[in-house]
């Protein structure tokens, strides 16, 4: 190796050697070099290869991390439809599931009908298309006397409330249908215009009705105020179609709700007795009750 340096300082460079000296100078350049990578613990094992990832290998890499990123991405995004979907499924639910068991609630809890008298713990029971409603503006579907009033036992009114379903123009004029209202009366014994408070149970409706049942046959309008109506009583059962909008091949909602009510006839009319007078024993004044009284009083002094 001390030679060739001799040789390269002499002649000013490698090309100005000859090819024999030239090929001298490489030799010796290579095996100081292979000398000195075993000397620095790098020398390769036999059998082994300095070789890395070949392009094929890379490209299969690359090609099966890219189909696994696909199915996770389709995966993904399937459950965030479905979970998307889902959400608008229970959104859509959860008002009209409210508005059924309000409408259910009120049916059930419906009171006696007065038959276009003044009777204690009653009221008139009307449905039918285009009805008014005291304190309502707008026409109702249906107005009913129920014992839904008391919502805890501080509220400062009592069981009973006159409770219409309506259908009025939707606060959100971009949107389809109207919106389904409960109005409810509470003070009823107002001297004035009572005070009506007002529910929105239901938004995107297209049709409400009320049919109520007599036995035979369903009826589209029924009311027990009127004195001379032939519908004195209320209705066995009562069925509510609600039709919502923006889809007419939609199928509406449907429930019946049956009453449970006794007629008011002449065979089931229950008198009521007065409470017995003070006995007497002199005159034939009083009722017949009394009278009987006293004697009875009479015969069990004398045993």
């Amino acid at each position: 190796m001390n030679q060739d340096r001799q040789i390269l300082r002499g002649r000013g460079n490698i090309f100005s050697l000859s090819p024999g000296e030239r090929a001298g100078v490489r030799a010796g350049y290579f095996s100081s070099t292979i000398s000195g990578v075993h000397g620095s613990g790098l020398a390769f094992r036999a059998g082994e290869s300095a070789a890395g990832f070949t392009l094929i290998e890379m490209i299969l890499a690359i090609g099966i991390s890219a189909l696994v990123l696909i199915a996770t991405g389709t995966v993904l995004y399937t459950a965030l439809r479905l979970r998307d979907d889902t959400a608008d499924m229970v959104d859509a639910a959860s008002p009209v599931d409210a508005a059924v068991a309000f409408i259910k609630r009120d049916l059930e809890c419906v009171m006696t009908t007065t038959n276009g008298t003044t009777k204690i713990l009653s009221g008139g029971f009307r449905a039918g298309n285009g009805l008014s409603s005291l304190g309502v503006s707008d026409p109702v579907a249906v107005e009913m006397y129920t014992a839904t009033g008391t919502e805890s036992e501080s509220a400062p009114w009592g069981d009973i409330q006159r409770v219409t379903y309506e259908l009025k123009a939707s606060l959100n004029s971009s949107a389809a249908g109207q919106a389904l209202y409960r109005s409810i009366t509470r003070n009823l014994l107002a001297v004035s215009t009572p005070e009506v408070t007002e529910q929105l149970m239901l938004n995107g409706v297209a049709s409400l009705k009320f049919s109520c049942y007599d036995g035979t046959q369903w009826n589209d309008a029924w009311d027990t105020t009127d004195p001379t109506s032939i519908n004195t009583n209320l209705p066995a059962a009562v069925r509510v179609d609600i039709q919502m909008a923006g889809n007419a091949a939609m199928q509406p909602i449907e429930i019946v709700v049956p009453i449970d009510s006794l007629p008011r006839t002449s065979t089931n009319a229950v008198a009521v007795v007065s409470s017995p007078a003070p006995t007497s024993t002199g005159g034939g004044g009083g009722t017949a009750a009394a009278r009987t009284s006293g004697t009875t009083g009479a015969g069990a002094a004398r045993n």
